[in-house]
């Protein structure tokens, strides 16, 4: 009895690895990228499984990096950290994780530099590859900036802003068109100066946060809101200009606090507030005037204006917000203050979009005030009287959007209610190219909405 023991324990440490050179390691990726990534600064860990498909153990000799000059990315195997690992088994028909992390050095340029390196598993005699694969981006570190005099932000690199970018009364923050901004959680903008922010239709200025990374397999922090604070303009901040501006991921958008509208506080053109945890843009007793820009996507109402002079052309406001709604309207409109004392809001809403999943406006009935919608596309089945005029209802924008696969793509599809329906009048003329640079005139006719309706090949979509 215990000789036929020691046999099949002796059979069983024999049979236990594979000594096949044939029997190689499977991967689940064969590159690990880490996109963009800031130098100096560490990233999130990746990672990927090693599987053994074999029915036998196979023991992995040897774990390491290619690069022997200078570390750039930072291996755990299987739960130890190390930069070489020997004699590592992994059981039949069964995996191993491998974790990995990277800090790039600065490279002194000004574009990302590819930064590439291979993990090398050895088993039986035979190496195989990982490559590991990171763009490196220089950055502008930025704590607590606070400019009391006129300043400019180039586009040579982008800023990283930590805390509170503060701008002074009676200083200028102007921003290069092509300039990037990535805010740190909970960094934000407070304008108490002026801001001048005119990018171009091929070198747009990017607000958003600094997570760079991917939330999940499919869909990057993009898609995340309340990344970073937003934009404040102080009660006598005046003249701003923001266009071609694309801003996201913010908590609270832009928010106008004017001590009054006698002076016009905010110019926005061709521009994107797009996926707030708040509103995208709130605003009390200011004058803001808006052409070509896209209001999209917040927990609570896209925009609510309070007070103040309003001016929005050939705009599009909709909420498909992906994170859940607070079933607010898309816009909102206060004609009463807090304590029931009556406002007088003076709004025009010309070529403009207005839908989504949840109901267009706070009020019903405009009826006496100085809210006027001249040829806006709207989707509740209404009808038309002194404060809607030639309005399409009943409406479908047909956006590009594909909410489950994080497309928020909101030109307009190929059977939009919105295509042709605009009244040229009513568009200015600094306004005529949307931000794609199509021109907003064609055909004779005018489109409702932030963008020019182009013809989309069903395998496009």
């Amino acid at each position: 009895m215990l000789a036929t023991m020691l046999a099949l324990t002796t059979s069983c440490i024999e049979d236990g690895f594979t000594t096949s050179s044939s029997d190689l390691l499977e991967f689940s990726c064969d590159t690990l990228s880490f996109d963009t990534i800031f130098t100096e600064q560490g990233t999130p860990t990746k990672q990927f499984v090693v599987y053994n498909r074999h029915k036998k153990q196979i023991n992995i000799s040897s774990i390491s990096l290619s690069a022997t000059d200078s570390r750039r990315f930072y291996l755990n195997v299987d739960g130890m950290k190390g930069e070489v690992f020997h004699d590592v088994a992994i059981r039949g028909e069964d995996s191993i994780f491998v974790f990995v992390e990277s800090k790039l050095n600065a490279n002194g340029q000004d574009a990302p530099l590819l930064a590439e390196d291979c993990i090398n598993f050895t088993t039986n005699g035979v190496t195989q590859k990982v490559v590991l694969r990171a763009w490196g981006q220089d950055v502008e570190r930025l704590t607590r900036p606070q400019f009391t005099a006129d300043t400019r932000l180039t586009a040579n690199k982008p800023y990283v802003i930590f805390d509170t970018l503060y701008v002074a009364p009676g200083a200028t923050l102007t921003i290069e068109p092509g300039t990037t901004l990535y805010f740190h959680d909970k960094a934000a903008m407070r304008i108490d100066g002026t801001l001048n922010a005119c990018g171009t239709q091929s070198k747009p200025i990017h607000l958003r946060g600094d997570r760079t990374d991917y939330l999940f397999d499919g869909a990057n922090y993009d898609i995340m809101s309340g990344q970073w604070g937003g934009v404040e303009f102080g009660a006598d901040s005046r003249g701003n200009e923001m266009q071609y501006v694309l801003m996201r991921g913010s908590s609270n958008g832009i928010t106008v606090s004017a001590s009054s509208a006698e002076a016009k506080a905010l110019h926005l053109f061709n521009s994107v507030l797009h996926n707030s945890a708040g509103n995208v843009l709130l605003a009390s007793n200011a004058w803001i005037e808006a052409e070509g820009c896209e209001f999209t996507d917040a927990a609570y109402d896209v925009v609510k204006m309070h007070g103040g002079i309003y001016r929005f052309a050939n705009c599009t406001f909709t909420n498909y917000y992906l994170f859940g709604l607070k079933h607010c309207p898309i816009i909102t409109i206060d004609l009463t203050d807090d304590e029931g004392n009556r406002l007088e809001p003076s709004v025009r809403l010309d070529n403009c979009i207005i839908c989504g999943n949840v109901k267009e406006f706070n009020e019903n009935d405009f009826t006496g005030t100085d809210v006027l919608l001249r040829n806006c596309m709207l989707q509740s089945n209404g009808t038309d009287d002194s404060n809607f005029i030639n309005c399409k209802w009943d409406g479908d924008a047909c956006f590009r959007m594909q909410r489950e696969k994080y497309i928020f793509d909101y030109r307009l599809g190929n059977e939009s209610s919105a295509i042709a329906a605009g009244d040229i009048s009513l568009c200015p003329e600094h306004a005529l190219i949307d931000r794609y640079g199509q021109p907003r005139i064609y055909n004779g006719g005018i489109d409702i909405g932030a963008y020019r309706w182009i013809m989309v090949d069903d395998n496009e979509k």
